[in-house]
């Protein structure tokens, strides 16, 4: 029986953008198996929220990925606007789904540029984030801030997307798409590329079933799920467009995937900017006066796939619990299919095609007395106290209903 060799990729890497720790276990160049430690980032989001008002766990949620930003905040006003059976208006379902589409672009053009850097293929590197600019542009002209928007509340959003903006917003677009069309060229014809990218960390449409991934990830491998056309909310609806799907599964299918919602995200954004023209100016929300109890659940197809908030409300300013679910939380776990059977410079590239976040997905593994360094409950125990808590909370809330 060989020797299994260990290399760890983290938790400081210059492929990861944030500390994590995957073990490779390899027979000569091919991994033979990989486990995955997380723990490295947890910020007790969820604690935190409890502290904030609605208002405030906005800026809060935001925070929880840097690239996918606005995908939390969709996610929990849809979760919020549920219990309280709030009805926005057309005008803020436009613009919240402008504002989500140009993530995705941006969020999508990162991607492609940071797997041609791990390839070794840096001009698509510097092209991919050079046209990713004026996509920063557009969210500095409509919100004010190029990451982290500050747009979302309860029953609306904070600015409005006047008339004189939108020829400039087309404007940037048409530019954008014929950039574009010269990136996803390259990338579909390269052989560099192809011989990189085909045939490489292959996940099956059962795989995908079996892990319960999503987005890119799953679409890439032929399961045609979205929450945007699944459950949809905002303007999506009301605008036409197709998921986008690929039958490889492999690292290529997922560029594909990506690089062709670009195009599908900009034909939604010319579609709502054509709908704000119908719609009053100035109607971009509704007034809220409290937040009675109940349970709302709030899903949003971020960037990397589905993003699912829970939201337990006892009546009060701030949420009773709140508990979050990012796309990467059930993406990362496929590198056991993906990466395995594979040499050690693809199993890299493999782990990096499902876009992994890991401040996303940082949840506490153990708690530990701060003063004694005694461990108090290991990550087993800490989930079953806070199933046990909002259960008590649950029949809290249904006995006063």
């Amino acid at each position: 029986m060989s020797r299994k060799t260990l290399i760890p990729i983290g938790p400081y890497h210059p492929l990861q953008e944030e500390p994590e720790l995957f073990k490779l276990y390899c027979d000569g160049e091919i991994v033979k198996d990989i486990k995955w430690e997380t723990g490295y980032n947890h910020r007790g989001i969820e604690k935190l929220s409890e502290s904030k008002t609605y208002e405030q766990v906005f800026f809060l949620v935001e925070r929880i990925c840097g690239i996918c930003s606005t995908s939390h905040p969709f996610a929990f006003a849809n979760a919020v606007e549920e219990i309280a059976d709030i009805e926005i208006t057309n005008r803020t379902k436009y613009i919240r789904s402008i504002i989500g589409e140009l993530e995705r672009i941006h969020s999508h053009l990162l991607w492609v540029g940071l797997a041609g850097h791990f390839l070794g293929y840096n001009t698509v590197f510097m092209w991919a984030w050079k046209y990713r600019e004026p996509v920063l542009d557009l969210f500095e002209m409509i919100s004010g801030n190029r990451n982290s928007y500050a747009m979302f509340k309860v029953g609306g959003i904070r600015r409005d997307i006047e008339e004189t903006k939108i020829p400039v917003i087309n404007k940037i677009l048409d530019d954008l798409q014929k950039k574009i069309d010269l990136l996803t060229g390259a990338v579909m014809d390269d052989p560099v590329i192809h011989a990189r990218t085909k045939g490489v960390g292959i996940l099956t449409k059962q795989d995908i079933i079996d892990y319960g991934a999503v987005g890119p990830t799953a679409r890439a491998s032929g399961v045609a799920i979205d929450v945007r056309k699944d459950d949809p909310y905002a303007a999506y609806p009301l605008v036409n467009w197709k998921v986008i799907t690929a039958e490889a599964g492999d690292v290529f299918a997922k560029a594909e995937v990506r690089l062709l919602e670009i195009y599908e995200s900009i034909s939604i954004i010319r579609q709502c900017l054509e709908g704000l023209r119908k719609e009053p100016a100035g109607d971009i929300s509704v007034k809220v006066n409290e937040i009675p109890e109940g349970i709302g659940n709030g899903r949003a197809e971020a960037p990397r796939g589905e993003v699912f908030h829970f939201v337990l409300s006892d009546g009060s300013n701030s949420p009773a619990r709140h508990k979050i679910r990012a796309p990467s939380y059930v993406n990362i776990a496929t590198f056991k299919k993906s990466c395995i059977g594979q040499t050690i410079a693809d199993a890299t590239i493999s782990l990096a095609a499902v876009d992994p976040c890991y401040c996303c997905t940082e949840r506490m593994a153990a708690a530990y007395d701060v003063s004694s360094g005694e461990k108090i409950m290991n990550a087993f125990e800490l989930i079953n106290k806070s199933l046990n808590r909002t259960k008590e909370l649950k029949e809290t809330i249904k006995g006063r209903l």
